[in-house]
């Protein structure tokens, strides 16, 4: 057990007693850890703002029996202002979090592609480069292709027929459309 150090987005934070938090990341090398930030919710604190949803930070971190600690914490870059101005880039934000926090279920497992799409879409949004929409629609098709789920949308789901085949049908499919459910008998 030792320190190291770190850079990561706050996914989420929680209450842990009456001064302290329990802070979700997503880190560059470590992938998702939980951490205990001391003092956080005090007047006082050292660390203040910096431990909020939406914010890249550098991080020196202290290993801890099921939780680490969070003993130094820097601003990289502060996503939060410039989302939380506007409702649909906030909510679109709030998703592309939850959404890297479901994606990476092992703790402490690495995961810099999970990461590196997560800054860029939150610096895309922050920045408004595009509608919110759009960019949570490529960053839910990008996170679920690095997690293993891509859809294939060149080839029937059903029959696994190409779509550019000159015997396949509409949308590459031979069989009717599916139902969106069945009249059991």
């Amino acid at each position: 057990m030792g320190s190291y150090r770190d850079d990561g987005i706050v996914l989420r934070t929680q209450k842990l007693g009456e001064a302290d938090r329990i802070i979700t990341l997503l880190t560059r090398r470590a992938g998702r850890v939980r951490a205990v930030a001391k003092g956080v919710r005090r007047t006082k604190s050292r660390f203040g703002a910096r431990l909020e949803p939406f914010t890249h930070v550098d991080l020196l971190l202290y290993e801890g029996r099921s939780l680490d600690y969070i003993t130094q914490a820097d601003t990289v870059r502060p996503y939060g202002k410039p989302l939380s101005a506007d409702y649909p880039r906030y909510t679109t934000g709030t998703a592309m979090l939850e959404t890297a926090e479901k994606l990476t279920p092992v703790e402490k497992e690495p995961s810099l592609r999970q990461f590196l799409l997560l800054v860029g879409g939150l610096r895309a949004l922050a920045e408004s480069a595009h509608n919110p929409r759009l960019i949570l629609d490529a960053y839910l098709l990008r996170s679920l292709a690095v997690a293993g789920y891509a859809p294939a949308l060149d080839e029937c789901a059903v029959c696994g027929t190409r779509v550019g085949d000159a015997s396949a049908g509409p949308a590459g499919s031979r069989e009717p459309p599916p139902r969106p459910w069945r009249r059991s008998r």
